[in-house]
């Protein structure tokens, strides 16, 4: 079985701090690591490689400190790793992102799955993994925190839901979505995450030329959207004080609750 999971490189933080002129995320400084619900996705590959046999590849796309991502992933069982890195990637949206990645994966050829974890910690889109399926025509379940049955024609899955599951079965080849409940991520083996360190280990560079694309279709030029500004918004509490005695005091508080749709 031959899976592909797509990662990404985010900033190791929960205060994200914002440029005030570029809009952009102030990454100096700040360490970099897998996104974690990557690492979910990883290690579901890496499980169904070890139970039914099969090749797991890494792909991601970033700037040249991202290859530490994908070495990082090798040191946790997978066998081959892509890093798409070029200047013309640089400044893509959700749709120029998802249509480089889907044509690296059609480079890259023969595949049975493609995890993704639910999101990016720093973009909170969600929309990565659901529009890469959509560009490659293949069956796609999102917010995947189980599965039960996998054999080469179909898969056979649970996905969360507000108020409970869905049991889905998916045609393969087949792209999937992970939350954090499917499963714990192993650590990196030592032995595995020095070869990869030392560039023993498979992992390839990929630019635009490598993946047939022109510069005009990816990164900022090849986006549908552009931001035009960034802000952390405000919150300003207002608060009331309701005078007279006790019982006039709850009455008002309980008309202003009803009001408010609060109780």
């Amino acid at each position: 079985m031959n899976i592909i999971v797509l990662v990404k490189q985010v900033p190791d933080t929960t205060d994200v701090k914002l440029d005030p002129k570029t809009g952009n995320l102030i990454r100096e400084g700040i360490e970099s690591i897998i996104n974690p619900d990557d690492r979910h996705a990883l290690e579901a590959a890496i499980n169904l490689k070890e139970a039914a046999g099969g090749k797991v590849t890494v792909l991601s796309m970033g700037p040249p400190q991202a290859i530490d991502a994908i070495s990082e992933a090798m040191g946790m069982g997978a066998d081959r790793g892509i890093l798409l890195s070029d200047r013309a990637f640089a400044g893509a949206d959700t749709w120029a992102t998802s249509f480089t990645l889907g044509k690296a994966i059609e480079k890259i050829g023969k595949y049975d799955l493609i995890f993704c974890g639910r999101q990016a910690i720093d973009g909170d889109t969600a929309q990565i993994g659901p529009q890469v399926g959509d560009y490659l025509h293949m069956s796609q379940v999102s917010y995947v925190y189980e599965i039960e049955k996998v054999n080469r024609k179909s898969i056979v899955v649970k996905r969360r839901l507000e108020d409970g599951f869905e049991k889905v079965r998916a045609a393969m080849p087949a792209l999937l979505t992970v939350i954090g409940e499917l499963n714990v991520p192993r650590y990196s083996h030592v032995g595995r995450l020095i070869d990869a360190c030392k560039e023993k280990a498979p992992i390839e560079v990929w630019n635009a030329a490598d993946i047939g694309v022109q510069t005009s279709e990816v990164g900022l030029e090849g986006s549908l959207t552009h931001v035009i500004k960034t802000f952390a918004p405000k919150f300003q509490r207002e608060g009331e004080m309701l005078e007279g005695d006790t019982k006039e005091s709850v009455k008002s508080l309980v008309g202003k609750l009803k009001e408010n749709r609060l109780i």
